[in-house]
């Protein structure tokens, strides 16, 4: 994030809330409805999140990235009384989250100021149900959050059968994107992903979102969800996403990566 960061009212639709940053929209919140999510890979997310377990069932999450707490508010709606805690690195975006757009009464999450890295390492083993990794610095993935060593640390803090979903993008070759789903796959047994066949195909920039776990993953909720969506998009996992990484090394804390800059034409990402 950068210092020039703003809510913008959104004009046909006032309960909408537009976090800027760069003059780029960043996230957007209802703040009469914390069940509405605007960013397409953010309603994936939540697809994951749905199908995981039972309707309903409170659920124990982490968020790295803490944003405008939008995934955090849909958690609390969709599953009341869960726990969650958010890390953040800048306080001035926590500090105008809760004067512009505060949480919903009774809506609580903890939120921690430091890097996503070492929150996942200070965190007790077996501790959440799910965790969601959504870090942007400059509109771009930073590398360490997407080596094997890192993703080692989130899998020890997932409790057995937990989840972890993450937010990448890229485009062109995927030299960034496959190399970060290797290292999930060298983690987890089972690893999918969503995203639109133009961005999978290199074609165009955009958001892949990456769920793991040790479980089974609940890929036919998906699919149904994916297919059904305003703008469907693909599901890979198994044999299909293991063809589609096509041998790409795992990425560590030596070879990793940050993601490259989305273009200048997007509005948001």
């Amino acid at each position: 994030m950068t210092d020039d960061l703003r809510f913008d009212r959104d004009k046909d639709r006032p309960s909408l809330m537009h976090l800027v940053a760069d003059g780029v929209v960043q996230a957007t919140v209802d703040l009469d409805d914390p069940s509405y999510l605007d960013a397409e890979y953010m309603q994936r997310i939540s697809y994951l999140v749905d199908a995981m377990t039972e309707p309903k069932r409170p659920v124990r999450a982490l968020h790295l990235g803490a944003g405008a707490l939008a995934m955090a508010r849909y958690v609390a709606a969709t599953r009341p009384g869960s726990y969650q805690q958010a890390v953040e690195t800048n306080e001035a975006l926590v500090a105008l989250v809760r004067a512009e757009a505060p949480l919903p009464r009774g809506v609580k999450v903890k939120i921690r100021h430091t890097d996503a890295r070492e929150a996942v390492e200070a965190a007790p083993e077996d501790s959440y149900e799910l965790i969601i990794t959504d870090v942007y610095a400059e509109a771009r993935v930073p590398a360490h959050v997407t080596s094997v060593e890192f993703l080692r640390l989130a899998h020890r803090v997932l409790r057995p059968g937990g989840h972890y979903a993450v937010n990448l993008c890229d485009g062109g070759q995927m030299r960034f994107l496959k190399p970060a789903l290797a290292a999930m796959s060298a983690v987890w047994p089972h690893v999918a992903i969503m995203s639109e066949p133009a961005v999978l195909r290199g074609r165009r920039f955009g958001n892949v979102v990456a769920v793991a776990s040790d479980a089974e993953l609940p890929v036919a909720a998906l699919r149904r969800r994916c297919a059904g969506a305003p703008f469907p998009c693909r599901v890979l996992e198994g044999a299909e996403l293991k063809d589609y990484i096509a041998g790409a090394t795992p990425a560590t804390d030596e070879t990793a990566i940050q993601s490259p800059p989305p273009p200048k034409s997007l509005r948001s990402f």
